[in-house]
């Protein structure tokens, strides 16, 4: 069968041309996405490797990473939380960060707050490096090599 023989043939052959003609074209990946990908991805890396640390300093610290439903004293009551805080420590620490004068009653429900707790411990250990706080865990962990570890990421 030719082409000239059937006009039904040339019909669907121009048709299906035109279709292929008409398909979406990828665009070029854009470098900008890319690096945007890149720049998330490596963000939530650090933040994972950060609360890595964390819960392996609570867990030394506590024996316990995470909410507790009741509170936890050690040092015959001086520090608190899964993090052993001291009260003075955290009313530091917050006033420091946050600009906020907590009272004792304030600064140990935080320190008794895992999440809380936690993200004051990062803000202690990643951002000011002062990992000193923990004096047994934080070598035992190895807290400076992770600091360092992470600035490479």
């Amino acid at each position: 069968m030719t082409l000239s023989r059937s006009p039904a043939l040339l019909a669907l052959l121009i048709a299906a041309l035109a279709v292929a003609g008409c398909a979406a074209k990828r665009a070029p990946p854009n470098p900008q996405h890319a690096a945007l990908a890149a720049a998330s991805e490596r963000a939530r890396a650090i933040e994972e490797r950060k609360d890595e640390v964390i819960r392996q300093l609570a867990i030394c610290e506590s024996g316990g990473y995470g909410p507790s439903d009741r509170p936890i004293y050690g040092g015959r009551g001086a520090y608190l939380g899964r993090l052993q805080f001291a009260t003075r420590t955290v009313m530091s620490y917050v006033q420091k960060r946050d600009g906020i004068a907590l009272n004792p009653k304030d600064a140990a429900a935080l320190a008794h707050d895992y999440d809380r707790a936690a993200d004051l411990a990062k803000y202690m250990i990643f951002d000011l490096e002062e990992p000193w706080h923990w004096p047994l865990c934080a070598k035992k962990i190895g807290v400076q090599a992770e600091i360092q570890a992470i600035k490479n990421l």
